[in-house]
């Protein structure tokens, strides 16, 4: 007889919510680098209830490993303190590594908990190997840049200036581009970013190029026929 019994039933949803934190975790632990290892929990099935994990090599953990000691312990503490959002505390391993962890709860419908993402720092990793994630190479960059340059502001008039300030004046000194195409070739920039999915970023843009706003759309519009 299997005692691969239901701890809990998963609806369709919050299997759905548990799967969406696949994707998450191996790129949480791309950006945090090989002394963490991250392990995500279904609580549908404890026996095999590792369902994606990061240098799980570390503990010698699979997809399909039960659940540990710990792990339940820490899903007890949750559920005795409902609005805790994590618990964190030291930890060794086999080989008595000091560990750093911390156990997060994922909720699922009526807000009951139906998994847990455990994370642990192996306090023994080189240096060298925790800042190698710093250095320029380290990371896939975006749209080929060998840099990303995020914009932190207080609202999203200023996002929207900030930004199209900088494509201008990358455009204005590309003399490759015509001067009767510069405008087009900001927005298309603009696009390219985004930028037009903020509320109200047509007028705006419009406003600081001294252009109307039929012609943002118009250009707007021509870089979406192609994607149809």
């Amino acid at each position: 007889m299997s005692n691969d019994k239901p701890y809990i039933k998963l609806t369709k949803t919050e299997q759905l919510i548990l799967n969406s934190y696949k994707k998450m975790i191996v790129s949480l632990g791309e950006y945090l680098g090989e002394g963490y290892e991250i392990i995500l929990h279904s609580l549908e099935n404890l026996q095999h209830s590792v369902i994606e994990n990061v240098n799980g090599h570390y503990s010698g953990r699979k997809n399909g490993a039960p659940i540990t000691d710990l792990a339940l312990s820490m899903l007890s503490q949750l559920k005795e303190e409902p609005s805790q959002p994590a618990v964190c505390y030291m930890n060794h391993s086999k080989k008595g590594v000091p560990l750093r962890s911390c156990t997060i709860p994922i909720a699922g419908e009526k807000e009951r908990i139906i998994g847990l993402i455990c994370i642990n720092f192996y306090t023994d990793i080189p240096l060298s190997s925790l800042l190698a994630n710093f250095y320029p190479g380290a990371s896939t960059p975006l749209s080929g840049n060998a840099s990303a340059t995020e914009n932190f502001t207080d609202n999203t008039d200023e996002l929207i200036e900030n930004v199209l300030y900088k494509i201008q004046h990358q455009v204005l000194n590309d003399f490759a581009v015509s001067p009767q195409n510069k405008n087009k070739e900001i927005v298309t920039q603009l696009y390219q970013r985004g930028i037009f999915n903020i509320k109200d970023s047509v007028l705006k843009v419009a406003s600081l190029l001294g252009i109307s706003k039929n012609t943002v759309y118009m250009h707007i519009r021509n870089l979406k026929e192609p994607e149809k």
